[in-house]
C-alpha cells in the first residue's frame, strides 16, 4: 500500500514541478521567437550581405558552447544554480533589448552573442537543477525530463510561426520585446517558485568536464544531432528540387515530425523503467537509420510522410533520454553534463552546417540522404558501446 503511494505521489506534478514545466516552456519560447528569423533581421534590417549572416550564426555557436561550458564549471564547483539560472535569464532579457534596438552589426555579435549565450545557458542549468530537486525527493528523472524536453518541442511548434507573424505585422522590435518578455516571467517563476539547491560537495576521484566516460555518449549524440541538422537543411532542397514536388510538402514532413516528437518523448519517459535508457537510444539509432534509408529509396509523398513517424521517434528519444544518459555519467556534475548534451546539439549543427553544401555539391541533395544512412549507423555502432551506469 505504502509503495503505491509513493509511486501515484511521483506522478502527480506539485507546484514546484510546474514550476519547472513552465521555466522550460518559458526557455524554449524566448529561443523559439528568435532564431528562426534571425538570419531574416541580419538581412533586412542590419543590412548585411550573406557571408557575415554566416559569420553571426558561426560565432554564436561557438560563443554559446564556450560560455555554456563556462557556466556549468561555475555551477558544478559551488555556484547557486538557483540564482544562476536568474542571472541567465537577465543575460537573455538585456541581449533581447540590445536586439530590439540595436541595428549595428559588430555591437550585435560581441555583446549580443554574449549576452545571448549567457541565456541560453538558462536551459540546460534548469534541466541541471531539476535533476537533482528529482534526485533528492526520490522521483523518476526519466518520465520528469521527458515532459520538460517535450515542453521545449511545444515551445517550438508555437513559436516560429508565431515570430513570423510578429515579425511582419508589427516588426522585429516587438518580436525581440515578446521574447525578452519570456526571460523575465522565467526569472521570476526561477526565482519565487524553483527550490534552491543544497551545497555541492565535490567527491574525491569524481572528475568533471570533458573525461573518458563522456566521450563515447557525447560522440554518439553529435552523430544524431549531425544527422537531424544535415537533415534540416537539405530535405526543402531534396522535395523540391530532385523529387520535384511541392514545396509545401516539406512544411507538411517538418509539421507531421514535429507532432509526432512530444508523444514520443512522453512514450520513451513512461516505460524507461521497464526498458532502460540504453535500450531507448539504440532503439532512437536504429529508428534513425530506418528513416534514412527510406528517405533515400522511397520518393512518394504519402510514403514521407509515413516515414516521419521513425523520424520522431529517432529525435523524440535521444532529445529526452539522451540528457539522462550524460547526467547518469556525470553524477556529480549535473550542470556540466547536461550542457555537454546541449554543446552536442550544437557540434552536430555545426558540422552539418559545414557539410551539407560539400555533400550536395558532389553527390546531389539525394546524396545527403545515403551520407545520414552512414552517419545513423555509426550512432547506433557507438550506442552498443555504450554501457549500463548506475
Amino acid at each position: 500500500m505504502k509503495s503505491a503511494f509513493t509511486s501515484l505521489r511521483q506522478r502527480v506534478p506539485d507546484a514546484t514541478s510546474l514550476a519547472f514545466l513552465v521555466v522550460a516552456f518559458l526557455s524554449g519560447s524566448a529561443s523559439a521567437l528568435q532564431v528562426p528569423t534571425l538570419s531574416l533581421f541580419l538581412t533586412e534590417k542590419v543590412g548585411v550581405n550573406p557571408f557575415l549572416v554566416g559569420v553571426f550564426y558561426a560565432v554564436n555557436a561557438i560563443g554559446g558552447i564556450v560560455i555554456g561550458q563556462a557556466v556549468a564549471h561555475y555551477s558544478d564547483h559551488g555556484g547557486n544554480r538557483r540564482r544562476l539560472i536568474v542571472a541567465c535569464c537577465l543575460a537573455g532579457f538585456a541581449g533581447s533589448l540590445l536586439f530590439a534596438f540595436s541595428r549595428h552589426y559588430w555591437l550585435l555579435i560581441s555583446v549580443g552573442v554574449a549576452l545571448g549565450s549567457l541565456g541560453g545557458a538558462a536551459n540546460p542549468q534548469t534541466f541541471a537543477l531539476a535533476r537533482e530537486h528529482g534526485d533528492r525527493d526520490a522521483r523518476e528523472a526519466g518520465m520528469f525530463t521527458a515532459i520538460m524536453r517535450a515542453q521545449i518541442s511545444l515551445a517550438w511548434v508555437i513559436g516560429p510561426p508565431l515570430a513570423f507573424v510578429i515579425a511582419a505585422g508589427y516588426g522585429f522590435t516587438d518580436m525581440y520585446l515578446c521574447s525578452g518578455l519570456a526571460f523575465v516571467i522565467g526569472a521570476l517563476c526561477v526565482a519565487y517558485r524553483l527550490p534552491s539547491p543544497r551545497p555541492r560537495e565535490r567527491r574525491p576521484g569524481q572528475r568533471g568536464g570533458w573525461n573518458k566516460a563522456i566521450r563515447l555518449p557525447f560522440v554518439t549524440s553529435t552523430l544524431m544531432w549531425t544527422c537531424n541538422g544535415l537533415y534540416l537543411i537539405d530535405m526543402p532542397l531534396y522535395v523540391t528540387r530532385t523529387l520535384h514536388l511541392p514545396a509545401h510538402t516539406a512544411g507538411v514532413l517538418m509539421s507531421i515530425a514535429a507532432g509526432l516528437e512530444i508523444p514520443a518523448m512522453l512514450l520513451a519517459g513512461a516505460v524507461i523503467g521497464r526498458f532502460g535508457k540504453l535500450f531507448l537510444l539504440r532503439l532512437a539509432a536504429m529508428a534513425g537509420v530506418v528513416f534514412y534509408v527510406g528517405m533515400s529509396l522511397f520518393q512518394q509523398p504519402v510514403v514521407l510522410m509515413a516515414l516521419q513517424l521513425a523520424n520522431a521517434v529517432f529525435i523524440g528519444i535521444v532529445a529526452s533520454i539522451g540528457m539522462l544518459i550524460f547526467q547518469d555519467t556525470m553524477p556529480e556534475h549535473a550542470g556540466t553534463a547536461s550542457t555537454l548534451f546541449m554543446t552536442s546539439t550544437r557540434t552536430g549543427t555545426i558540422v552539418a552546417g559545414a557539410l551539407t553544401g560539400v555533400i550536395a555539391s558532389l553527390w546531389g541533395y539525394h546524396g545527403v540522404m545515403f551520407v545520414n544512412v552512414g552517419f545513423a549507423s555509426l550512432a547506433l555502432m557507438c550506442s552498443w558501446r555504450l554501457h549500463r551506469r548506475g
